[in-house]
């Protein structure tokens, strides 16, 4: 606790409001929106290390927070004070912490990935604050950002030989995504099997089985998506600044929907259940990975035209 005591010790309203902004780049919503903007605009390639790095990532840290069990850094020390703003994301058990795993995932797969100088600048100073963030908001320890931040690297530099390499090889893709739905459904059966003590925390553990549901349903419809993708869409990611523009604008709209609109739907038709949060992630990757994809050529199309027309009448004037 004592490098918490140190940054409680230091904090003022200017600090609380940097780091309270900086630390939201490892939340759910961003590892979404960096990762599509990659996938649908820039790499699908590259959008693809940057999910299975997160996919994978995720599952193992829900995994070892319900091992381990380890309360947040207040809960065990009662006299220990976190920044206020910061208390609602934090949910589920300290170790390890999610969003120093997210944040180095995407923030490192990119500084892997990229050879511009700048951006790989940017994102290893990024990989630093928001792991630094949450040891000053206080929501986690020294140990449970630096295990994430360890196996955020393992994730980064094991799967970029393979994804860089073997990505054309449709038969080690599909072990790639096979492992990955294998080890969600190893996850889902140990928090649907295991016998957890009786003192284990209610809503965490409830936090974790529908984190399980979730990533299966992720999972599973990132390997159906590549499998669709690869015999019926091969989608091509190159556009005008305009087309890459309405492809994120636009197809965030549907995303959302998917997101937050057919939550309170599915949880009545599946009476409550966690496989309703299953089911609406699994349905957010399938639009994200094959349906949306569909749509790209006409968009790249009716720019080009759009551009040549403004071109040609700019030229005629």
């Amino acid at each position: 606790m004592g490098i918490l005591r140190f940054f409680e010790s230091i904090r003022t309203p200017v600090l609380d409001a940097f780091f309270s902004v900086i630390t939201h780049l490892g939340e759910e919503t961003f590892f979404i929106v960096f990762g599509l903007i990659f996938f649908w605009c820039i790499n699908k390639k590259e959008g693809y290390y940057l999910l299975s790095v997160g996919f994978i990532g995720t599952i193992l840290n829900q995994f070892l927070k319900l091992i381990f069990r380890i309360p947040r850094p207040w809960v065990k020390d009662k006299s220990f004070t976190i920044v206020e703003s910061a208390r609602a994301e934090a949910t589920g058990y300290s170790f390890p912490s999610g969003h120093t795993q997210s944040s180095v995932g995407v923030f490192g797969s990119i500084t892997r990935w990229e050879n511009n100088k700048a951006i790989q600048i940017i994102c290893i100073i990024l990989c630093i604050l928001v792991p630094i963030s949450r040891l000053y908001l206080g929501v986690h320890t020294l140990l449970d950002v630096g295990v994430s931040f360890l196996i955020a690297l393992v994730l980064i530099f094991g799967l970029y030989p393979l994804i860089k390499n073997c990505f054309e090889d449709t038969r080690k893709m599909r072990i790639l995504f096979g492992g990955m739905v294998l080890l969600s459904v190893v996850y889902l059966l140990f928090v649907s099997l295991y016998n957890f003590p009786a003192d284990t925390d209610a809503e965490n553990l409830s936090h974790g089985i529908k984190n399980a549901y979730k990533m299966f349903g992720c999972t599973l419809g990132i390997f159906i998506s590549f499998e669709i993708d690869r015999k019926y869409i091969n989608f091509d990611t190159s556009g005008t600044l305009l087309c890459q523009i309405l492809k994120i604008a636009i197809g965030l709209i549907p995303l959302l929907i998917i997101k937050a609109g057919l939550k309170a739907p599915l949880n009545f038709i599946f009476g409550g259940s966690y496989v309703a949060d299953g089911v609406r992630y699994f349905l957010l990757v399938i639009f994200a990975g094959c349906i949306w994809p569909i749509t790209f050529k006409w968009f790249k199309n009716k720019t080009q035209k759009s551009e040549l027309t403004a071109s040609t009448l700019k030229d005629n004037n």
